[in-house]
C-alpha cells in the first residue's frame, strides 16, 4: 500500500507561490507568470500568484537566484502558509541540493501541499517523497508562460486539471517505439533528472534505491549530458540492482546530447545496454517527460501502471484525494 501523501486539492481561491530554489530566472517569464494571473486567472490553479524575493533577488550571488537563507527562508514560509495550497518552482538549473541540510522531513510531512518543477528540483522531489509527501514533476514559469501543447491540451490545463484532483485517474496514451520492451508493470511512480538523482546516489535521498525496497516505476530524462555520462550513470543503477527490480521504465527525453564514435544516439545506447543486461520490465522509450515541449506533469509517489505492448503504450497514475 502506498503510504505517500498526496496533498489536498488546490482550491480555486487559493494562493500559489513562486519561488527561485536554485538558478537565477529571466525576469521576462516572471512578469509573463504575473501577467497570466492577473489576465488569465481562470486558466491558472488558484487565484493569485506571490514571487517570493528569492526569485529576482537584486543582490548578486554568482548563478543563484539568491543566497541560500533568503531560498530556504522563502521555501520555508511559502510551506507555512495556510493559505497557499502550491508552491511554484520558478527554475532549475543549479541550486537545490543546497536546501536538502536546511529542510526536515518531518517539516515537509506537518505541512503537506503541492510542490511543481523539473530538472534541478529533482532534489526536492526526493526530499518530499522521503519525508512521505507526493509533489509533481513538472514545467515552471517558462512552461506555463509559453504553454507548450505535448499533444496532450496544453500545459497550462494539464497542470491545473491534476493539482484540482479533477479526476482520480491521469492517463498519457503515447505513441509506439522500436526500441519499447512489452510488458504490464504496477508500482509506485518515481524519478526525474538523472544526472540529479545519480548525485544523491548514498544519501538518505537516494530515490533510485527506494526500487529495492517497493515496487517502482521509474521515470528518467537529461538535458546536456554526453551520451558516456549517461551510460556511466545507467551503470550505476544496473550494479545497484535497480534496473533488475523495476516494474516499468519511462525513457524521456534526453535532448542536446552529441553523437560519438560509440553510438548514433543517446537511445541506440540506452536500448543496447539494456538488452546486454536483460532488462525484462514493461519499457517505453520517448515518453513525453524532459527539457523540451515535451514535458507533461507527473506525480512523483502516486501509484502508477504501465503497459506496453507491439503497437501502445499506456501509462495511467491513480491520484486520489486525502
Amino acid at each position: 500500500m502506498n503510504e505517500i501523501i498526496i496533498p489536498e486539492r488546490v482550491r480555486k481561491d487559493s494562493k500559489v507561490a513562486l519561488i527561485g530554489p536554485a538558478s537565477r530566472i529571466n525576469p521576462e517569464f516572471v512578469k509573463g507568470l504575473v501577467k497570466l494571473y492577473k489576465e488569465n486567472a481562470d486558466e491558472m490553479p488558484g487565484s493569485e500568484l506571490i514571487v517570493y524575493p528569492s526569485v529576482l533577488d537584486a543582490n548578486a550571488y554568482g548563478s543563484y537566484a539568491a543566497s541560500i537563507e533568503r531560498r530556504v527562508a522563502d521555501f520555508k514560509d511559502a510551506w507555512s502558509r495556510e493559505d497557499v495550497d502550491l508552491v511554484i518552482c520558478a527554475r532549475g538549473g543549479y541550486g537545490c541540493v543546497h536546501m536538502l541540510d536546511y529542510l526536515a522531513p518531518d517539516f515537509i510531512a506537518a505541512n503537506p501541499k503541492w510542490l511543481v518543477g523539473f530538472s534541478d528540483v529533482s532534489a526536492l522531489h526526493a526530499l518530499l517523497y522521503k519525508s512521505g509527501v507526493a509533489s509533481i514533476h513538472g514545467g515552471m514559469a517558462k512552461q506555463l508562460v509559453e504553454d507548450s501543447d505535448s499533444g496532450f491540451g496544453g500545459y497550462r490545463r494539464g497542470l491545473k486539471e491534476l493539482v484540482e484532483l479533477n479526476s482520480p485517474i491521469v492517463e498519457y496514451p503515447v505513441s509506439a517505439h522500436p526500441y519499447n520492451i512489452a510488458g504490464e508493470g504496477s508500482g509506485i511512480l518515481i524519478g526525474g533528472n538523472l544526472a540529479v538523482l545519480n548525485g544523491l546516489a548514498g544519501t538518505p535521498f537516494d530515490l533510485m534505491a527506494e526500487s529495492l525496497r517497493k515496487n517502482v516505476i521509474l521515470f528518467i530524462e537529461d538535458v546536456s549530458e554526453p551520451i558516456y555520462a549517461v551510460e556511466r550513470m545507467l551503470y550505476r543503477l544496473h550494479l545497484q540492482g535497480v534496473l533488475g527490480k523495476v516494474k516499468g521504465i519511462l525513457v524521456g527525453q534526453f535532448t542536446d546530447w552529441k553523437q560519438d564514435r560509440n553510438y548514433e544516439s543517446m537511445y541506440d545506447m540506452i536500448h543496447a545496454r539494456f538488452n546486454e543486461w536483460g532488462v525484462s520490465c514493461a519499457v517505453a522509450f520517448d515518453f513525453p517527460v524532459g527539457h523540451n515541449d515535451r514535458n507533461v506533469p507527473l506525480v512523483e509517489g502516486a501509484e502508477a501502471c504501465l503497459k506496453v505492448g507491439d503497437n501502445f503504450v499506456n501509462f495511467t497514475m491513480n491520484i486520489q484525494d486525502r
